[in-house]
């Protein structure tokens, strides 16, 4: 078998499970270093991505003998919800991980269409795997979250036990003391929400596809935040907006979600005046909720007062943030919204001219 400078698995692991081990050891036996790329890094908890990049990197390296850990990078890559600018992140902070004209593999399997990543690196040979059983980790999650409130060690292992062989011990354990904290019974809530959401239209002939507004004000500097009064993302950051209503077009529903988020007291001619730009976002995993494509106003009003706001309506409060603020409070927004920020405000270097977070072996 060809040995390479490296062999790049890319994956969420969220939680860790015995497919993604046998993965990472087919990527230490045929190269000297195993890089692995943490996706979906730097967001807030959620169902889906209920633990930190920090977390998930610390399981890889518990179910790791400890001689393997020296030989993994582990390397974390944000969701850009742009396809192009994620596979220029990741090729770029590999490049900087590795020697000049290292040879690279990546190492993965073709599941589903969720795998497409595996041909956005046409210059890497490809290590292709075979599916390592049924075992996936979604009906893990779901496991876990649905456990019940206030699990206890016993109802988890009851609501693990379909999953108890494919778990390595060390995220089992882990499991087990994170159900201890103030994270799990929040991300409960969302998991039963979401969950009641996706079944009030199950019985549809096609999955549905919403529409929504968002607006993004800005003012001296600041940006018009709102925190979220009810899951999902409760009290979370985003930007004032909503569902389009039935009768109304999309300006209208800007308008109005404005206007009752945060009682922006402007009228619709200045805020036509302050019109800059709109731009539609719709990466298919941008929303939990299902398939969501959002209609982006951003609006400048440029050196004139900020008017001021309060919350309402799904707001539990409205704020005027400082732009130069936003950069830091990534993991603090729902869904997609601190990335539209990102593309309109440019919160971070293009992924050619950022270095990768490191963690330590």
């Amino acid at each position: 078998m060809q040995s390479y400078d490296a062999a790049v698995l890319i994956g969420r692991f969220q939680p860790v499970h015995n497919g993604h081990l046998a993965l990472l050891r087919e990527a230490l036996a045929r190269s000297r270093q195993a890089v692995v790329i943490l996706g979906s890094a730097h967001q807030a908890r959620t169902p889906k991505n209920p633990f930190t990049w920090q977390e998930r990197a610390a399981l890889l390296r518990a179910a790791l003998p400890e001689a393997e850990r020296a030989r993994l990078l582990v390397l974390p890559i944000r969701d850009y919800y742009d396809e192009p600018r994620w596979a220029q992140a990741v090729r770029q902070a590999v490049a900087q991980a590795t020697q000049p004209r290292a040879q690279v593999a990546l190492v993965g399997h073709f599941k589903d269409d969720s795998s497409g990543y595996l041909r956005a690196f046409p210059g890497w040979d490809l290590i292709r795997m075979p599916r390592q059983g049924a075992i996936d980790a979604t009906p893990i999650r779901d496991a876990y979250l649905g456990a019940g409130a206030g699990a206890g060690a016993a109802a988890l292992d009851q609501a693990l036990a379909p999953w108890a062989e494919h778990l390595p011990a060390a995220t089992r354990a882990w499991l087990e003391q994170f159900a201890d904290t103030a994270h799990y019974p929040a991300l409960q809530e969302e998991w039963r929400m979401l969950r009641a959401y996706r079944e009030s239209w199950a019985g549809a002939p096609y999955p549905p596809v919403f529409v929504t507004v968002d607006a993004l004000l800005r003012c001296q500097g600041r940006v018009l935040l709102i925190r979220r009064a009810h899951a999902p993302g409760k009290g979370l950051w985003a930007l004032p907006g909503g569902f389009v209503e039935p009768r109304d077009t999309l300006w209208q529903s800007c308008l109005r979600e404005l206007a009752e988020e945060t009682h922006c007291p402007l009228p619709e001619e200045r805020l036509r005046q302050a019109l800059q730009a709109v731009r539609v976002f719709d990466h298919p995993g941008r929303s939990q909720r299902g398939r969501v494509i959002t209609h982006a106003y951003c609006f400048d009003l440029g050196d004139a007062a900020p008017p001021e706001v309060r919350g309402g309506d799904d707001a539990a409060h409205a704020q005027w943030v400082a732009q130069e603020d936003l950069a830091g409070m990534e993991d603090q927004f729902h869904d997609d919204h601190w990335h539209i920020l990102d593309q309109f405000l440019g919160l971070t270097p293009t992924p050619a001219a950022s270095a990768p977070a490191r963690q330590s072996p």
